[in-house]
């Protein structure tokens, strides 16, 4: 079965059961399994088992709590030292944020390294919730703070 679903103001499907976890669902989430008709994930039994089975933050691929704040760890402390390098993007799986970090180092000659130490630092700071929301769920390429 192929499932839509309404987030951040917008339609996205279709997609198999497996891609949905891919996002920040709840049980209040709208779905539809042809586009039109909506209901909240809670009215769909299958999807509700699902969601209570899926530990935090393996939505969004992470098998464990523990695993996501590993990868923010590490995500953090590379932005404070290699920000400039846009390693941070990389192992987000954000290749053009990246690409585009690089670049504004190169052509800020180093400078662009100061936001990266800041947004590396509140990495660090920041709860496993809001460090996947903002950095692992958000559709934007290039989240920076």
């Amino acid at each position: 079965m192929h499932y839509f679903i309404f987030i951040n103001g917008q339609s996205v499907g279709p997609m198999t059961e497996d891609q949905l976890w891919a996002y920040n669902v709840t049980p209040d989430t709208s779905v539809s399994t042809d586009g039109v008709n909506w209901r909240p994930l809670y009215s769909y039994p299958d999807l509700m088992v699902r969601l209570r089975q899926t530990p935090a933050g393996a939505a969004a691929g992470f098998a464990s709590e523990e695993e996501l704040s590993n990868k923010k760890t590490l995500c953090g402390i590379l932005a404070i030292f290699f920000g400039g390098l846009g390693i941070q993007y990389f192992i987000l799986g954000k290749t053009g944020g990246g690409i585009v970090t690089i670049l504004l180092t190169l052509i800020t000659c180093g400078c662009w390294s100061i936001l990266t130490l800041i947004q590396g630092i509140l990495m660090l700071t920041m709860s496993n919730e809001d460090f996947k929301r903002k950095f692992v769920d958000s559709q934007s390429f290039m989240p920076l703070f």
